[in-house]
């Protein structure tokens, strides 16, 4: 028995069983269940701040596939300072995205309310398709009629009606999946927030945009912390074990053991909601902060992976592309660590919430080695030359051969 104090234990008794054994899982993401948004949601933007110039605030990518990097450490006073370390990094393709329209918002007491919406004259065909369930046997007369209004002045009254009443303005912006080798036609619409001066000058920022394609080289920058909103890969129906973590029952257990022996008392005659039960696992919304951008990859660039260590000429495509998802041929990003979600899933990529001042997070990126070796195997080459340097004439691929001839 101990005594004293209850709420100081001391380390050599236990004052309770819940501090050896804490509950398995998280409660903060209640309830798993499959998300209704297969894409990211941004629920909250960064703080605006009216003495910047105008910006957009996030962007939108299709998760590619993952490699790794060795970099430098310049962080004084670490024991990692000036060493190698390898890190894994995850290659995002974002190809330039269309602004097609702009919304104003004014503040209740009750929240944002959207006062109007102004979209441009012309909208591509791959955005209009989001706009329908079959887009094959309708009439595709979508925004036919409101283009009629830039005949009168309509539009610029509702553009005025913002400058004059709205507090937050933001882009609708849309992917462009056929520039992607992807089996997908309809595009993915998102609202950006507009950051920056008044609403005057986000109204016109944002009329300034209207069908033109923003890079995401004007949106982030190099070294910048980054959230990424997606959706996680589904992992179907699954028990507690595998699902909450729970400990397995002994060996001889009757009915099974990976199970949750007591699901709670007699009374309250229910099962209470924080007991671990089988269900659905993955397939889940979430957003992950601070991901650093280690390097930022241009279209058409031959030799974006070479680095001051290695002068290699290659692209950040991996021997024999990247696994079930090909080749990249737009712009990239290179994210730190791991990102939610399955190949070619759209990913959400928004500017950080916070201001930045651990050394870790500011931080300037020395990339010494990207590895783009086959990732479908134990990929030996980095580049096909290489490759067909150590191997020599293969009689299989003579068309190889001609073409280094």
């Amino acid at each position: 028995s101990t005594t004293g104090d209850a709420s100081a234990p001391s380390p050599a008794t236990m004052s309770h069983r819940k501090f050896e054994a804490p509950r398995c899982g998280n409660l903060g993401f209640l309830p798993r269940k499959r998300t209704k948004h297969h894409r990211g949601r941004i629920r909250s933007f960064p703080k605006d701040d009216a003495s910047k110039a105008c910006h957009l605030t996030a962007f939108m990518g299709y998760k590619a596939g993952m490699t790794h990097v060795v970099r430098g450490v310049d962080r004084p006073g670490a024991i990692m300072h000036k060493k190698e370390v390898v890190d894994s990094v995850s290659i995002v393709e974002t190809p330039p995205m269309v602004v097609v329209g702009v919304v104003g918002y004014v503040e209740t007491p009750r929240g944002l309310r959207s006062l109007t919406t102004v979209f441009a004259e012309h909208l591509s065909e791959e955005c209009r398709r989001r706009f329908y369930k079959g887009w094959y046997k309708s009439k595709k007369k979508a925004f036919t009629k409101y283009a009629k209004k830039y005949e009168g002045a309509d539009i610029e009254n509702e553009l005025n009606r913002m400058k004059k009443f709205c507090t937050v303005i933001r882009v609708i912006a849309h992917t462009q999946p056929k520039k992607l080798n992807l089996r997908l036609k309809k595009a993915h619409i998102c609202e950006i927030q507009v950051n920056g001066g008044d609403a005057a000058a986000k109204v016109d920022f944002a009329k300034g945009l209207f069908e033109k394609e923003v890079s995401v080289h004007d949106v982030f920058a190099k070294d910048e912390n980054i959230d990424v909103i997606g959706v996680t890969k589904g992992k179907g129906y699954e028990g507690v074990t595998t699902r909450w973590g729970v400990s397995r029952l002994p060996r001889k257990t009757h009915r099974g053991l990976r199970k949750v022996a007591c699901i709670g008392s007699w009374h309250p005659a229910r099962v209470s909601t924080t007991v671990p039960r089988a269900g659905q696992n993955g397939y889940f919304h979430r957003c992950e902060i601070n991901k650093k951008l280690y390097r930022m990859g241009k279209q058409g660039d031959a030799s974006s992976c070479s680095t001051a260590a290695d002068l290699t000429e290659k692209s950040i495509t991996p021997m024999g592309g990247f696994v079930q998802y090909g080749v990249i041929r737009n712009d990239w990003l290179m994210i730190k660590g791991g990102v939610v979600g399955a190949k070619k899933r759209p990913l959400t990529l928004r500017k950080s919430l916070m201001n930045h001042s651990s050394r870790k997070h500011l931080e300037e990126t020395d990339l010494k080695f990207i590895d783009t070796s086959s990732k479908f195997g134990h990929g030996r080459w980095q580049t096909p030359e290489e490759k067909l340097k150590f191997m020599g004439p293969l009689a299989s691929k003579p068309s190889m051969h001609k073409a280094k001839a």
